[in-house]
């Protein structure tokens, strides 16, 4: 490639997941009803579509009735329609199962499925659309034109070793101009991070919040659980109003299990650990009888954006669209967001199509998104529970009546706690008074490599692979003050945080010194320690094209 190696679309998506995708498709049937063409670009950072996917996943279908023809939809790779649907609370010791369903929770007519085969199959229908995918290209700035406004993107450089220096193979990334660039990155997006930045699209809104989840899949001995059965756990091992969160376990196919942790990131404690949790998780007596006699065969981490309505940036602009998880769109109550992004996606579509008639692709036009928003489910959905992560914070019993009143009342409630980011709500060592996270759980976390493993294991299991010669795609913004607060102050809580072991704090045996020791090549682009490193200590940025896990049922 070369300074004038310049490809132009008339629409660009940047990420394949579901809302991406959604877009592509809904935009290609619209171009086929009108009689038109224009060409359409999707672009993923991933080695091939669904390699960087990973959700649940328990899916609501109804979305993709509107999106596809009858014969496409009955394609769509499904696992097991749900059968069992069972909510549990867990304590040290033992269980209750709750003899009615959490508002929101009730899962009848959805599917369980590997998110990463669905958005493979939606590939397949957009591109014999006409949609040109390209995977294993990563994307790392956005393009302005002279008045300033998103006119497309600029593929990330390759050739350069760790100091930024030119090799023999480096190749400039490519320029692709647009007329209308959808980002659909998921969560936590590099590019929706600077153009939410630039043109101060979260303004008035509260900070995005954020959970992490750790999943595993295990293929076990016949009969530990059925096809179709849902199970979801709150309690053990998280601590009532400090930690936020639950578990899932999900019968799949082929005697195999789909469980994982889900714990919000704005908890205090600075060495908290979610994998960890996870694995303790693991032992308890109800879930460990899932587990008896099998085998982990794949591993994978994501955030989840749960701020809600409330924390949802603007998400549109000149040129511009965001959709799915890079905007938020994701209701905590229901534990889903892949309906929302396709519904996102559908919508960002139809307005696409509609500037594309109008000759104008400003956000004049562009605000019609917001609108087809408003009048869909996605309002009716995420509105009504606008201050439903908030309030949990005042735990279960408090946070259910609070929840429990906005249900009656639409939203509203009295006394709903200030939305803080989750790096802002992480402690000091000093100023943290609840008892540490491994003091918690002394004698519980050494892992027996059956049911409970470490966190390079887990990464194992990813197939997470990185050019090791590349610069490192983890930014520690200032390194005096990440020495001197996010070391000293707060004891690198990423290295707790982060569930692929990427940040080790080392300490020097001669002098006591501390200091970070990155572990890159371990990222599984969960993008926690972008969100959780107080100061805005690091920034996840893309690495090559193609690098990453390499995921096959998440």
């Amino acid at each position: 490639m070369s300074n004038h190696d310049v490809i132009s679309t008339d629409v660009l998506i940047v990420g394949g997941g579901p809302s991406g995708l959604a877009t592509a498709i809904e935009l290609a049937n619209q171009l086929k009803e009108k009689g038109e063409e224009k060409r359409i670009m999707l672009i993923e950072k991933g080695s091939e579509i669904g390699s960087h996917i990973l959700s649940g996943a328990v899916i609501r279908p109804k979305v993709f009735k509107d999106l596809l023809t009858a014969e496409e939809f009955d394609g769509i790779p499904f696992d097991s329609q749900v059968t069992t649907d069972v909510t549990v609370k867990l304590n040290d010791s033992g269980e209750m199962v709750l003899p009615f369903h959490p508002p929101y929770m009730n899962n009848d007519g959805n599917y369980i499925a590997s998110l990463g085969k669905v958005c493979k199959y939606l590939a397949t229908i957009a591109e014999a659309k006409g949609v040109e995918i390209y995977t294993g290209f990563s994307v790392d700035d956005m393009l302005y034109n002279a008045d300033g406004k998103v006119a497309g993107v600029k593929t990330k450089d390759t050739g350069l070793d760790h100091n930024g220096e030119k090799q023999k193979n480096y190749q400039e990334g490519t320029v692709v101009e647009a007329s209308i660039t959808v980002l659909a990155e998921g969560t936590r997006g590099s590019l929706a991070k600077k153009v939410i930045d630039r043109f101060n699209l979260d303004s008035g809104k509260n900070p995005q919040i954020y959970s992490l989840g750790v999943k595993e899949i295990w293929s076990v001995p016949e009969g530990n659980i059925e096809a179709g059965a849902v199970y979801h756990t709150f309690g053990f091992p998280l601590k009532d109003k400090s930690e936020f969160g639950g578990g899932f376990i999900y019968g799949l196919t082929d005697n195999r299990v789909a469980l994982g942790l889900v714990v919000g990131l704005d908890y205090a404690d600075p060495s908290f650990d979610t994998h960890a949790a996870m694995q303790i998780w693991k032992t308890h007596p109800y879930v460990s009888k899932f587990l008896e006699g099998g085998k982990v065969i794949e591993f994978g981490a994501k955030t989840l954006p749960e701020g809600g309505w409330n924390s949802m940036p603007k998400y549109f602009d000149d040129n511009l669209m965001i959709v799915g998880d890079s905007a938020g769109f994701l209701t905590t109550a229901r534990l889903k967001g892949i309906h929302l992004g396709v519904r996102s996606g559908i919508c960002a579509a139809r307005t696409a199509m509609s500037a594309f008639e109008k000759g104008d692709t400003s956000k004049n036009t562009l605000v019609e998104y917001e609108e087809r928003v408003n009048k869909s489910f996605i309002y009716k959905e995420m509105y009504p529970i606008r201050n439903m992560r908030a309030v949990m914070n005042d735990g279960m019993v408090l946070g259910g009546l609070k929840m429990g009143v906005q249900l009656v009342t639409g939203g509203t409630c009295l006394f709903v706690p200030k939305t803080i980011s989750d790096a802002d709500e992480t402690q000091k060592i000093s100023d943290y008074k609840g008892v540490p996270f491994t003091e918690r759980f002394a004698g519980k976390l050494e892992w027996d490599k059956k049911i409970t493993f470490d966190k390079v294991t887990g990464v194992f299991h990813s197939k997470a692979m990185h050019d090791e010669h590349q610069p490192v795609h983890l930014v520690v913004n200032n390194q005096a003050q990440f020495q001197s607060s996010n070391i000293e102050e707060y004891g690198l809580p990423v290295a707790a945080a982060c569930p692929a072991e990427v940040y080790e704090l080392h300490t020097d045996r001669n002098t006591g010194a501390k200091s970070l020791r990155l572990h890159a090549e371990n990222c599984v682009h969960c993008k926690t320690c972008d969100i959780k490193s107080p100061n805005g200590g690091i920034t996840w940025t893309t690495p090559y094209g193609g690098d990453g896990p390499e995921y096959s049922n998440m």
